[in-house]
């Protein structure tokens, strides 16, 4: 495991728990000095759990965080694996040069959307965080308390939130706001998460458009139904204090859902936080990566939030890349990747061995459907977390553009 070469980026893909977890399996783990002081980690700790601190670029795997750049691709190993994050749709240029350079690349973010590749599920980790993270930064950045209060000067009532794109990120939000006493709401496309965010004690809020698609993702919808959608949706913003927003489509450029008339009609002191930022986000007047105040609105756009949480951020990012680590081992500890296994073919964006893939293998599986917020509050599903960076509408950062905040619509 090398060190995050990123700027702000603050995980590590493997804590010193599943460092011994794989050291357990057999498997000797090679971590660099200082790899994890950002995660507030020492060398100790690895070395303590029977890793070695040394030069990892030289390993057979290589798990990382975020996509290499080009330096890191030239330090890798021809025959050798990484893993990770790599934004397959959104930097193809990266997985090229992965692929020249003789590297089998899994991405994390393709990982398909089945029952026993929960375990694996990158993007729904890492999308927890950032829906949490998501309402704390609204309640900071808000005028109103959010819970009712009832005071010797009176009773305060609560805030309202409003979440669009109800996925992992989406339903996390939805429980967390819930938790700090907010009256709040969901939206989604797809009308079959409504009880979902019904089980949250969230209202559901229906404009009359479904959009469901295929693998637990929101369909593009049509330019009609954009038009009708939005012209619902901006009615309904304007009576909320807190506005969430979550939504992605893999490969495209985010929706806009929120416009400037929505912003326009809010009351002052009203937040928004989009989630969507780094594809261009759901709010007109986002500015990726600031937080901005427009007509007396606060518009937020963080872009890595789970890199703000970098304890359990990596932790659960470990325990995706170790079960998916370990589906590649042999019954005798050996890296053996049977690419006849769906998880594998699907996730493998570089290097796959010519003629391999689930469609020449028997294992593949008939399970795509969404998880979508199974689990606490949707804990279970995607992100959860983007991610990176990612509405989900999977409903969030195997889409990418989410790797981050970690969701996808």
């Amino acid at each position: 495991m090398p060190r995050e070469s990123g700027e702000g980026e603050r995980r590590v893909a493997m804590v010193p728990k599943v460092a011994e977890r794989l050291i357990g399996k057999g498997l000797d783990v090679v971590v660099e000095s200082e790899a994890g002081l950002a995660a507030l980690i020492p060398d100790k700790l690895y070395t303590d759990s029977g890793a070695e601190i040394g030069d990892p670029w030289s390993a057979d795997v290589v798990v990382k965080v975020a996509p290499p750049t080009e330096e890191e691709i030239g330090k890798l190993s021809r025959g050798s694996m990484l893993i990770g994050f790599l934004s397959p749709l959104v930097h193809p240029e990266t997985v090229r040069k992965l692929d020249e350079a003789g590297i089998t690349a899994f991405a994390v973010e393709s990982i398909p959307r089945i029952s026993r590749a929960q375990s694996m599920d990158a993007l729904s980790s890492q999308a927890n965080v950032s829906g949490y993270k998501a309402v704390l930064l609204a309640a900071e950045k808000s005028t109103r308390f959010f819970p009712m209060l009832t005071t010797a000067a009176g009773t305060v009532k609560p805030a309202t939130a409003l979440v669009l794109g109800v996925g992992v990120a989406g339903l996390q939000a939805l429980a967390t706001a819930k938790r700090l006493g907010a009256r709040t709401t969901g939206y989604d496309v797809r009308p079959d998460v409504a009880d979902q965010v019904k089980s949250l004690g969230a209202n559901w809020l229906d404009l009359g458009i479904e959009a469901a698609g295929e693998g637990g993702y929101a369909r593009e919808l049509t330019e009609e139904e954009r038009k009708e959608q939005q012209e619902r949706l901006t009615e309904a913003i304007t009576t909320f204090d807190v506005v969430i927003t979550t939504a992605l489509v893999p490969g495209r450029k985010a929706p806009t859902l929120v416009t400037e008339d929505a912003v326009k009609g809010m009351k002052a002191g009203s937040v928004v936080v989009d989630l969507a930022g780094e594809t261009g986000g759901n709010c007109e007047l986002t500015e990726p990566g600031e937080i901005v105040v427009k007509y007396d609105v606060t518009v937020a756009s963080p872009l890595n939030l789970p890199a703000s949480m970098p304890e359990h951020a990596s932790e659960l990012y470990s325990r995706n890349l170790a079960a998916l680590i370990e589906l590649m081992l042999d019954d005798e500890g050996r890296l053996a990747p049977d690419y006849s296994d769906k998880v594998l073919d699907e996730s493998c964006v570089a290097g796959k061995p010519s003629g391999a893939g689930a469609d020449s293998g028997s294992n593949s599986d008939s399970d795509s459907g969404s998880d979508s917020g199974s689990g606490d509050s949707g804990s279970g599903d995607s992100g959860s977390g983007d991610s990176g960076s990612g509405s989900e509408s999977r409903s969030d950062h195997g889409a990418d553009g989410a790797a981050r905040n970690g969701e996808v619509s």
